[in-house]
């Protein structure tokens, strides 16, 4: 069990070890807005409302992210075919999304390519050199672990679009948001959580909401 007390103490450790707010966002698996709150306040108050999300029961394990791996693609595959279109490079968000898009990628027969977020900013990023380019007009599938508010997505598909590629389908295991689509490219998630009626962070200073 979890509570913000907890929470905002592992967010000001890791700021102290040199991660920026996004990066941190990404550890926590919290919106960029509840890590500010959280290191600006710690436990003071309530931070905004947000769910917190941990999947480390399957990322201990490469079996597991494969098996989970393949639901994703089975469902990509689903959404590709309703809408009669097809992919040709797998994209995943570093750091979390990158196990799961390089599983996709073996399954689903793609190349593999990797974006890396702007440590600080909430949009923008860049392609990593190592792996698959994403232009000359190439099908760009994204997949993330969990999707907050958006804004990594938002940054990678620009960044797509600017290279010379086309977004048509974002994956993610978790969509945290109502959104069933970002900036006109589908979304499809496993499980959709949302906070409803207040925050499920905390109840003040006193007294954490603990959660698992």
């Amino acid at each position: 069990m979890v509570d913000v007390k907890e929470l905002a103490a592992n967010a000001k450790v890791l700021r102290k070890k040199g991660l920026g707010v996004r990066e941190i966002a990404d550890e926590l698996h919290l919106s960029v807005d509840t890590v500010n709150y959280l290191i600006e306040y710690g436990a003071e108050g309530l931070p905004p409302s947000d769910v917190k999300i941990g999947w480390r029961s399957v990322g201990v394990s490469g079996y597991r992210v494969g098996l989970m791996s393949e639901l994703m693609a089975d469902i990509a595959l689903e959404e590709l075919s309703k809408r009669d279109s097809d992919a040709d490079v797998v994209l995943g968000i570093s750091i979390n999304g990158v196990p799961f898009a390089t599983m996709l990628s073996e399954l689903m027969g793609l190349d593999f390519a990797v974006y890396r977020p702007h440590a600080e900013s909430e949009s923008g990023g860049a392609f990593s050199s190592n792996f698959a380019s994403v232009g000359n007009g190439k099908k760009i599938l994204i997949v993330d672990d969990v999707l907050s508010t958006g804004a990594t997505i938002k940054g990678a598909i620009t960044d797509i679009k600017e290279a010379g590629g086309t977004p048509i389908l974002v994956m993610v295991i978790v969509n945290k948001s109502s959104l069933n689509e970002i900036d006109g490219v589908p979304l499809r998630g496993l499980i959709r959580a949302r906070s409803i009626g207040g925050t499920i962070l905390g109840g003040g200073a006193s007294k954490g909401f603990p959660f698992s």
